[in-house]
């Protein structure tokens, strides 16, 4: 499940253009897709808070897109958990956990 994310979201990042709203929604996956950064990335920082609030709406809403589920525990085997921070804006963690979910249905793997 993590391998099919990480290459779906290259795969996704390099079919827009910088300025794309689609693209500027995915940019904080990029910590996701990226273990070492993850642990590198400042547990303060903006974009940490935002992928920790991402962790946690998918956690609380698995039952709305069953594929999360296995995906959520490649992520917590990587120590990736969820902390909801309330910095993200609810229609945001919605179009990011949607993409998540269009990744993990190979929507992007080619």
């Amino acid at each position: 499940m993590y391998r099919i994310f990480c290459v779906s979201y290259q795969n996704f990042i390099n079919s827009f253009d910088e300025d794309s709203y689609r693209l500027k929604i995915a940019r904080p996956l990029e910590l996701i897709a990226d273990v070492n950064r993850y642990k590198e990335e400042s547990k303060q920082s903006e974009v940490f808070k935002k992928v920790c609030d991402l962790i946690f709406f998918m956690k609380e809403n698995v039952e709305r897109f069953p594929k999360l589920k296995a995906f959520l525990w490649t992520l917590s085997s990587r120590n990736m958990n969820g902390k909801k921070y309330n910095i993200a804006k609810e229609e945001e963690l919605e179009e990011q956990t949607k993409l998540i979910n269009s990744f993990l249905k190979l929507a992007y793997w080619y």
